[in-house]
This record gives C-alpha cells, sequence and structure tokens, in this order.
C-alpha cells in the first residue's frame, strides 16, 4: 500500500479474513473462544480474545517506537480488541495512535452504539485517536457509490490518515521532521481531526488547503487544536 518503514501486523478472530490479508505479520486470536469463525459482532468477545492473546500481542509489536491501531468500530474484533492491543503497545513504551471508522448509517442503530462505546474506550488506551466518520464520506463521494465502494473509500482515508503521519517521518522532505517532533505533537494529545485536500491548476497550494480544513472528516473545529501536524506534497514547481 505503499508506507514506507511500516510492518503491518493482523489481528483477527476470523481466520478466514486473516488467510485474504496481506499483512506482513498475521495473529489468529479466534483460535479457542471463536473457533476462528469471528467474534459475532459482540465487542466482548473481541476483548476477552485479545485478552487471553495478550503475550502474543506483545511479542508481535515489542520493539516498535509508534504503533497504529486500526479498526472498523461497531463490530466485535475491532471494537473490543484494539483497546487491548492498545494498552499493550503503550505499556510497551510505543507512541500509540489509534485510526478508527464510525460505521455508515446503513450499518444499523446498534454497530453506531458499540462504535460509540468502543470508541470512547479506545481513547484511554491510545496517545492520540483519529475518527474517520464513514458518514462523512459520502459527501465526498459520488451519492450512487456501491455498498463495496464505500467501504473501500473509508479503507483508502484511514490509509490517508496513517501515511499522512509515517510520511512525515519516512520521506525526505525541505523541512525534515523526525520521530521526536512528531511525538512531542502527538503523545497524550488525546482526540485529533484529520483534514485533506487535493488540488490542481492556478491556485492549487490554497485551494488544497481550504479544502483540508473544510474537509467532511473534520467532525468539529480545530479551534483550540494545541499542535498541528501539517503534511505538503506537490511537484518540483511548488511554491
Amino acid at each position: 500500500v505503499g508506507l514506507k518503514g511500516v510492518e503491518f501486523i493482523a489481528i483477527n478472530t476470523d481466520a478466514q479474513a486473516l488467510l485474504m490479508s496481506d499483512a506482513d505479520v498475521k495473529l489468529d486470536i479466534g483460535r479457542e473462544l471463536t473457533r476462528g469463525l469471528g467474534a459475532g459482532a459482540d465487542p466482548e468477545v473481541g476483548r476477552k480474545a485479545a485478552e487471553d492473546h495478550r503475550d502474543e500481542i506483545e511479542e508481535v509489536i515489542k520493539g516498535a517506537d509508534m504503533v497504529f491501531v486500526t479498526a472498523g468500530e461497531g463490530g466485535g474484533t475491532g471494537t473490543g480488541g484494539a483497546p487491548v492491543v492498545a494498552n499493550v503497545a503503550r505499556s510497551l513504551g510505543a507512541l500509540t495512535i489509534g485510526v478508527v471508522t464510525r460505521p455508515f448509517a446503513f450499518e444499523g442503530r446498534r454497530r453506531a452504539n458499540q462504535a460509540d462505546t468502543g470508541i470512547d474506550t479506545l481513547r484511554e488506551e491510545v496517545d492520540t485517536l483519529i475518527v474517520i466518520p464513514n458518514v462523512r464520506l459520502l459527501a465526498m463521494t459520488d451519492r450512487d457509490v456501491s455498498v463495496l465502494d464505500a467501504f473501500r473509500s473509508a479503507d483508502q482515508v484511514l490509509l490517508s490518515g496513517v501515511s499522512g503521519i509515517t510520511d512525515l517521518i519516512t520521506t525526505p522532505g525541505l523541512i525534515n521532521l523526525d520521530f521526536a517532533d512528531v511525538k512531542s505533537v502527538m503523545a497524550h494529545a488525546g482526540s485529533a481531526l484529520m483534514g485533506i485536500g487535493r488540488a490542481r491548476g492556478e491556485d492549487r497550494a490554497t485551494a488544497a488547503a481550504e479544502q483540508a480544513f473544510a474537509s467532511p472528516l473534520l467532525e468539529a473545529s480545530i479551534e483550540g487544536a494545541q499542535g498541528v501536524l501539517l503534511n505538503i506534497a506537490g511537484g518540483s514547481d511548488l511554491g
């Protein structure tokens, strides 16, 4: 997926989903509790499965300086397991950043309620939490988008959230930042917002910046923010 210096670890209670994953490391935490059949959209099953395999989770993330915990909130494994993974990561001293999606409206009230609870729980276990509201993605795409494409769009924005941070560290730029710079902004930061802007042609820099600040992904105003990470990319004539 084009992320430099990032190792992907897939953790799931669903053995079938793990088989389809291209992650560098795969950890099946559903062997005993769910027999590899998933958590049945029950966050408590997801939490218990993660707790049962806490030592294995610790083993696969040990040594990481920064851990991104990504999940689709509202289901079982991600909602219940993500806080456990985040707790392990922080206990190992890693800068721990949650990047999660809030369910689409069509996924139902139950998933929405579970997502709200899961997000609140995860917020207590990470340094910084970015929540991507899936329902707002529809404002950025074709109204007639299919369900499959809607989920793909959510995954792509989630990836953009991670790459926007990792690129600052791993990709050389005119103004270089290192891990310490990123950590100084994101350690113990709490909730964070993400905006994305892209433009071309005349006044593209201004247009992209205005897009980012007006992004549907911003659930609230950035007024009162204590820190900002700004990633600007463009051609050699950028100025």
